[in-house]
């Protein structure tokens, strides 16, 4: 059974705008970070930042500030983990931790019955 909202619209489309919007614009600052001497990663990172800001609004339409705007912290998650991945910045067990408990208060702020 698939769940409705009021407008007609999926009950967690918002939601999943919200986290699309997170990678969309964690993938833009990395390309930036990039991008300080390269105007082509400038350029892609200006696209991934403004498609993640389309996303945004359309999930600030579709679902209450309040649940859907904690989403975001997602691209905290992301960067930590592109920072790793292409950066050569390590995770620290303290950086862990803080996305443990950034998780966790995403996970409550945004949790509805």
């Amino acid at each position: 059974m698939e769940l409705i909202n009021k407008n007609g619209q999926r009950r967690h489309t918002g939601k999943w705008l919200m986290v699309v919007s997170a990678f969309l614009t964690a993938t833009g600052q990395l390309f930036w970070k990039w991008g300080h001497s390269d105007l082509i990663y400038m350029a892609i990172g200006f696209v991934c930042y403004g498609l993640g800001a389309i996303f945004m609004i359309k999930s600030l339409a579709l679902e209450k500030l309040s649940v859907a705007y904690p989403l975001m912290c997602i691209s905290y998650i992301v960067a930590l983990f592109y920072g790793d991945l292409f950066l050569g910045e390590p995770i620290t067990i303290k950086k862990t931790a803080a996305v443990v408990l950034l998780g966790i208060g995403v996970t409550l702020t945004s949790y509805e019955k």
